[in-house]
């Protein structure tokens, strides 16, 4: 970093670890003891959509690759779109197969990092859930940001598109030895569509 860029408050961008998403069988162990959030299974990643037959082709080699698992329980990965026109690669495991679900989503951005769509990916959820007592379920989602290398906590309240910032805070205290955590709340993204969020 130069002079000039220190002077400005300028930083280098962090380069995208995607080993860092390894990390999250292990923060997944402390967020069970700490505040009883446990894997539904679900995880996805999210990229810009672009369109062409390059992109079109990528997309279908890394879908096929996770179909082919032949250890894989449950439905075949999914492609979905948002209300906001982004897309979403969605693998479903089973609760206590994290390490499997993380593996998807390295080999999904791995894939279309090595196929030259780096710049359009734009992040990875794993999805948590907890039923208290009430019967009021809270989902939060363990979200990598590819450009950080960061993650932050994302927590949905049941049945409606609300936060809790409190427990999102809690979280991210928690796992703050487990995760490189995003410093800069600005950056903590209410991903309000994002696949094992929404009920």
């Amino acid at each position: 970093m130069g002079f000039l860029d220190v002077l400005l408050g300028r930083t280098r961008p962090v380069a995208p670890d995607l080993d860092q998403l390894f990390a999250l069988p292990s923060a997944a162990l402390t967020l069970e003891a700490a505040v009883s959030l446990t894997p539904t299974g679900t995880g996805a990643v999210c990229f810009a959509t672009v369109e062409g037959q390059a992109f079109a082709e990528a997309r279908e080699d890394v879908q096929a690759l996770l179909d082919a698992d032949t250890e894989r329980q449950g439905p075949p990965v999914e492609a979905v779109r948002d209300e906001y026109g982004y897309s979403w690669l969605v693998s479903r495991r089973g609760p206590e197969d994290l390490p499997a679900l993380v593996s998807d989503l390295h080999a999904v951005n791995s894939a279309l990092e090595s196929s030259g769509f780096g710049p359009q990916l734009l992040c990875s959820v794993v999805a948590f859930h907890d039923v208290r007592n009430s019967g009021d379920e809270r989902r939060l989602g363990l979200v990598y940001l590819y450009k950080r290398g960061t993650f932050y906590p994302l927590c949905m309240l049941s049945g409606r598109p609300k936060r809790d910032n409190a427990l999102e805070l809690q979280v991210a205290a928690l796992l703050k030895d487990d995760l490189r955590i995003e410093k800069e709340k600005a950056h903590w993204f209410p991903l309000w569509d994002a696949p094992g969020l929404i009920n």
